[in-house]
């Protein structure tokens, strides 16, 4: 890299969740979904897809928006916002976006048509094209069609989405009761949920034609439904379908129902025979070295990501939540290792991300690149805002900062502190502060600078703790 670069990995201002990073050429893309700062739903604004060269991924640019709402013939009423999408370069040359049209919170996103446009290059201005369709040309419903992935497989379109919820467990999902809620869920009538005799819900797959609409194939079920007894009973499929093939196996990444993971599971078929992996990585650290949950290291929410190898390095993308919103997320990203047996071990959520290696301790970070954020009692939010006094990253009118309350930490992984001396925190509000045991006196209504010595060397995690009262940062310098 030409510079240090850490997570979040674009600009604290841009929110782009559940991305799909991609290499075409000489640069990566990452095509996600669009929040807001401090939204209401999920969602809220057009794609914009960003990009790196490949040998520098602390350089991050986008050409603006790529493609709106209003394209989307469905658009209107309910239909106003463009969940996960994902990006293939068909056999043509040309570069295909797939995506499904939501309401507020969700409402109506699991029972419409896998909406498809299309540009010349990645990041260019996309045209609505179509819809995944049957052969008879009417839209391809079955199952329940929600969060597309697509993967060019030596020029065959496989195409993957679906969702599954945990009320298909235990043979309840024989109860009628439970058809009525997947009726108002998925748009289906009773009847037709009936008719299907392996459930509507899970994750599925199906190959497309050459005109990259068009199913050739019956869609399957890929992974069991009814996951009591198997591998996939801690962490069965949820949503955020996302496929790699690295050789000869087929990578499914998916976000379990936990919400905060992302998870795998592998194949030597496309379209059968997966067993579950593992979790790759969760955004509040859940799992890593045996953490439980209630012990997570921020605010846990909804996770959507996939792997992809860049310049030589394998590197996972998923995203944090912000503004104690579950729809105000960023995209981060670390480095993995794919063992020689195909494993992919869980990996520790970083400040340093995709620079790969510990900062160095000397000039000016944002406070807001921590990458644990606790009191000791963070909650996992779900569709909604959280009402807890918790800590919390935000934008304001200064700048995006971090709001900490008394046995507050937060955690920044991992500086090289050699030749660092002292380090000024830029904070506000009226509390003690402490850092490597020193402690400041923060009593203003304004940014003030404070300054703290340090005597750290080597590689080490930096930690700021709120004794008490409640205290906002700004940035932090490091001085020699």
């Amino acid at each position: 890299m030409k510079k240090q670069g850490f997570n979040p990995i674009l600009p604290l201002s841009e929110y782009i969740p559940d991305g799909e990073p991609h290499v075409f050429g000489d640069r990566v893309y990452l095509f996600g979904s669009h929040d807001q700062a401090g939204g209401n739903t999920y969602c809220m604004l057009d794609y914009e897809f960003w990009s790196a060269p490949v040998n520098d991924l602390s350089n991050w640019s986008c050409r603006g928006v790529s493609y709106s709402a209003v394209q989307d013939p469905q658009y209107g009423g309910k239909l106003r916002h463009m969940y996960a999408p994902d990006v293939v370069q068909g056999n043509d040359g040309k570069f295909y976006l797939y995506y499904c049209m939501s309401g507020e919170k969700g409402a109506g996103c699991y029972g419409r048509q896998i909406s498809v446009a299309v540009c010349d290059t990645p990041d260019g201005k996309y045209e609505y094209y179509g819809f995944v369709r049957n052969p008879d040309g009417s839209p391809m419903l079955k199952y329940v069609t929600f969060d597309p992935a697509v993967i060019n497989d030596d020029g065959v379109i496989r195409l993957y989405y679906g969702t599954w919820f945990p009320f298909h467990e235990h043979g309840i999902l024989l109860n009628p009761i439970f058809h009525r809620i997947e009726s108002r869920m998925f748009g289906k009538s009773v009847p037709e949920i009936r008719a299907y005799r392996d459930g509507i819900m899970g994750a599925n797959h199906v190959v497309l034609a050459g005109d990259m609409l068009t199913i050739k194939t019956e869609p399957c079920h890929i992974l069991p439904n009814h996951v009591k007894g198997t591998p996939f009973d801690k962490h069965p499929f949820f949503e955020g379908s996302s496929i790699r093939k690295i050789g000869s196996t087929y990578y499914f990444i998916y976000s379990s129902i936990h919400g905060h993971e992302l998870c795998y599971a592998t194949s030597r078929c496309p379209d059968r025979e997966f067993t579950y992996g593992g979790t790759i990585v969760s955004n509040g650290d859940v799992g890593y070295q045996g953490r439980a949950e209630k012990d997570r290291l921020n605010a846990t929410g909804t996770n959507h990501g996939s792997i992809e190898c860049i310049h030589g390095q394998w590197y996972v993308f998923y995203h944090r939540n912000t503004n104690k919103t579950a729809y105000s997320r960023q995209a981060c990203a670390e480095s993995v290792e794919i063992l020689p047996d195909g494993r992919i071990p869980q990996v520790e959520i970083t400040t340093q991300g995709l620079h790969g290696k510990p900062l160095k301790a000397a000039g000016t970070f944002p406070a807001a690149i921590c990458c644990g954020l606790t009191n000791g009692k963070m909650p996992h939010q779900g569709n909604g805002i959280i009402q807890k006094d918790i800590p919390y990253v935000s934008a304001a009118d200064s700048g995006i900062i971090v709001t900490a309350g008394v046995r507050s930490q937060i955690i920044y992984k991992y500086f090289d502190f050699a030749g660092a001396r002292t380090i000024t925190v830029r904070a506000r509000g009226k509390g003690v502060l402490e850092v490597f045991g020193e402690t400041l006196d923060i009593a203003s209504d304004t940014w003030n600078s404070y300054v703290c010595p340090l005597h750290r060397e080597g590689v080490q995690e930096l930690i700021f703790s709120v004794l008490t009262g409640r205290i906002e940062l700004l940035d932090f310098t490091f001085g020699g």
